[in-house]
């Protein structure tokens, strides 16, 4: 005799068998009881939750020729046809496969044709895969259904299936089993299987159920013919791990259970589920689906770290799947993630305490500025380094004639390296930061601002700086507050936040601090300062009488041309 699987022999017959789903069962028993049967349903939930079942129990109580209470008999010939899948009145449709439009008019063409039973039932499964025109050839048909006719729409995903088709159907939703439940479930089947399954058989069985009947008797038929797999040894290692931010047992433990056969996104994707059972109950909202040991094992995972760190653990795990899709390696994926938990100076970034201590120490400099109390000082700048360009060398030659500069430089210390940049200047952001000091020595003139700002001033800011005050000029001087003018009003906006690198600047220029206000002015071209022009000390005296006028056609265009072309004569146009 053929073997038949567990989930198949088991699958429940009467409304009264279908378990942990007493509030669709008594709908539709109710209904049928009733006589109040509507033209279509839509069932969602997970997988092997009992859709298909639930539909094909409806089925049967609705063509049943002894209804008692809602219930089928299972003994009449229309039950047992459809026991037997070889009834006329249930059509079964995979919506994933038959998804197109010629496929739905080929169905809807023998909606009207009648069948031996009362009420012809169909089940279209994984209704969310039909395409949009297929749905649309549905739509009038599902809305006003020939009598005798009764849709039952089942998918796994309510949220994909347009709107218009749920208006049309009553939608019943079915949740998972609770361990329990799903305990209870197991263990009947063993029961009446009279199968040799021990209490760790049956603890692993429900921990790989999941809440689902289906994928629990699964696993039950799995564990009678080889044995428990120890592939939850992987998460519990990875889990271990993470709490102890031991990178080398991440990588061993994920290594391990590759090797045992078991791909990395299955790997991820059961410590992701773990680390979520762990943060829920940990937020004290535990999962009902979970099994004993699942249950003991996120409660020790959930006193070793904070809801913090799980939660981060979660986000990390989760891109890292996503990116498992399109990566040629997923393997790695998964190790990069694992390294980015467990690594203490990246886990640390997350953790509460960290925080907490910066925290303490904000807090502190807070009180210590409120009170007035003092703040250790920054370290001493480094002296202000040589300068080297041309543009230096021109000015020590004109110090040199002149006079010393206001503000003397600091050289640097003998044999100290100078960063210079491609014309020989220091590049601005090397540049030191010098305290100045309270004020200049005298105030400063238009004149010198105006010198100064077309000599180096503007080459000592940083190019962001610089950028924004290139279009700026000096104008006026106002109770020592240097005024500058800028082109419009959102330009002064842009050099607000600059002001501050322009004081510090001309403070390092003149010797002391020196406000600058910043104005809008139509007319922003720097101010013309006299130059004095130096007489030769023996200037050569010139006759004007004994000076002649040139030969306006030597050297000319006319000239070269009648050398180019020889015999050729100057025409004048009348």
């Amino acid at each position: 005799m053929e073997y038949t699987s567990l989930y198949r022999r088991f699958r429940p017959r009467r409304f009264s068998e279908i378990r942990g789903q007493e509030h669709v069962v008594a709908a539709l028993r109710n209904a049928v009881r009733e006589d109040r049967v509507l033209h279509a349903y839509l069932l969602s939930g997970p997988r092997g939750t009992g859709k298909t079942t639930a539909a094909r129990v409806l089925a049967k109580a609705l063509n049943c020729t002894a209804v008692e209470d809602g219930e089928p008999c299972g003994e009449c010939e229309s039950c047992t046809s459809m026991d037997a899948g070889t009834s006329f009145d249930l059509h079964e449709l995979d919506a994933a496969s038959n998804n197109k439009v010629d496929d739905m008019r080929d169905l809807l063409a023998r909606v009207a044709l009648g069948t031996p039973g009362r009420t012809k039932v169909y089940l279209l499964d994984e209704v969310h895969m039909l395409t949009a025109g297929a749905e649309n050839a549905l739509l009038k048909t599902l809305e006003e259904p020939p009598a005798h006719v009764v849709f039952v729409l089942a998918t796994t995903e309510p949220h994909k299936v347009v709107e218009t088709i749920r208006s049309r159907s009553q939608h019943l939703e079915l949740n998972l089993l609770p361990a329990s439940e799903l305990e209870s479930l197991v263990r009947y089947v063993i029961a009446e299987a009279d199968l040799d399954v021990d209490e760790d058989g049956i603890s692993h069985v429900v921990r790989a159920g999941r809440g689902s009947a289906r994928d629990a008797l699964s696993a039950l038929d799995r564990v009678v013919a080889g044995g428990i797999t120890q592939d939850e040894t992987s998460t519990d290692e990875l889990l271990a791990a993470l709490a102890e931010r031991d990178t080398a047992r991440a990588l061993a433990a994920l290594a391990a259970g590759i090797s045992r056969g078991r791909e990395p996104r299955v790997t991820g994707e059961a410590l992701l589920g773990s680390l979520r059972e762990a943060f829920l109950i940990a937020m004290g909202v535990p999962p009902t689906q979970l099994a004993a040991a699942d249950r003991e094992r996120a409660e020790r995972f959930a006193e070793m770290v904070t809801p913090a760190v799980t939660t981060r653990a979660l986000e990390v795990l989760g891109t890292a799947l996503i990116d498992m899709r399109r990566s040629p390696d997923p393997r790695v994926d998964l190790e990069v993630a694992l390294v980015r938990l467990t690594a203490s100076e990246v886990a640390g970034a997350g953790d509460p305490a960290v925080l907490e201590g910066l925290i303490r120490r904000i807090q502190k400099l807070e009180a210590a500025l409120a009170g007035g109390a003092a703040v250790a000082a920054p370290p001493t700048p480094p002296p202000p380094l040589r300068r080297t360009g041309p543009a230096a060398q021109g000015r020590a030659s004109l110090a040199a004639t002149t006079g010393p500069a206001p503000v003397a430089a600091t050289e640097p210390a003998a044999g100290a390296d100078v960063e210079t940049g491609a014309d020989g200047e220091p590049e601005p952001a090397t540049r030191p930061v010098v305290e100045a000091p309270a004020g200049p020595a005298t105030p400063v003139t238009l004149e010198e601002l105006v010198a100064a700002w077309g000599d180096d001033l503007l080459d000592r800011l940083g190019r962001k700086a610089r950028a924004r005050f290139s279009a700026a000029r000096f104008v006026s001087v106002e109770d020592g507050t240097a005024v500058m003018a800028l082109p419009n009003e959102p330009h002064m906006r842009r050099c607000e936040d600059m002001r501050s690198d322009l004081e510090k600047v001309l403070s390092e220029k003149f010797g002391g601090t020196v406000p600058v206000k910043l104005v809008v002015g139509g007319d922003v071209s720097a101010p013309v300062v006299p130059e004095v022009v130096a007489t030769p000390a023996n200037e050569e005296s010139i006759d004007m009488d004994e000076l002649v006028d040139a030969d306006m056609s030597e050297g000319s265009a006319v000239e070269k041309l009648t050398q180019a072309f020889p015999g050729a004569s100057l025409v004048d146009p009348d």
